[in-house]
């Protein structure tokens, strides 16, 4: 003899249940009750009306703000250097780019590179050899400038301002 057992499913109604969420930043709501109190701090004397809607206004303008939450993908694109105009940054060498060129290039003299001008009688290290060549942008180097979103510009070292 089997022993069989019998399973009894009993199925009750679902009720469906729908409540209406209204998706609340919490932080933007911090954020503009902290901008509310510091606005109202700044002046002493209790805001007017004609203040007080001015402030209601700013914060709706910050409330109807979209909020990007997609990326969109972008493929870097190469801005072209046109008739020597740089177009992203200042139009001289920064001082990072420069302290990076320097320190480069007085690497490789240190390691035995031959150097692009006679040696200054008074360069003492492979320092003041590389900030002489750099000043006479004798070294062919090309600077790469990018922006946030990929884009990049390789500029020349002769296209910058001395």
């Amino acid at each position: 003899m089997s022993d069989t057992k019998e399973i009894k499913v009993v199925e009750s109604p679902e009720t469906e249940v729908v409540s209406e969420v209204t998706e609340e930043n919490t932080g933007l709501t911090k954020a503009l009750d902290t901008y509310r109190k510091l606005y109202e701090k700044k002046g002493a004397d209790p805001l007017s009306e004609k203040e007080l809607d001015n402030l209601q206004k700013r914060i709706d303008s910050i409330e109807s703000r979209e909020v990007v939450d997609k990326i969109v993908e972008h493929e870097p694109v190469e801005i072209p250097c046109e008739k020597g105009k740089i177009t992203i940054g200042p139009p001289r060498l920064t001082k990072f780019e420069k302290a990076r060129i320097m320190g480069a290039r007085a690497l490789q003299l240190s390691l035995g590179a031959p150097p692009f001008i006679p040696i200054p009688k008074n360069a003492r290290i492979s320092l003041d050899i590389s900030m002489e060549e750099l000043n006479q942008r004798v070294i062919p180097i090309t600077i790469r400038r990018v922006l946030p979103n990929g884009d990049f510009q390789n500029i020349p070292i002769d296209y910058f301002e001395k």
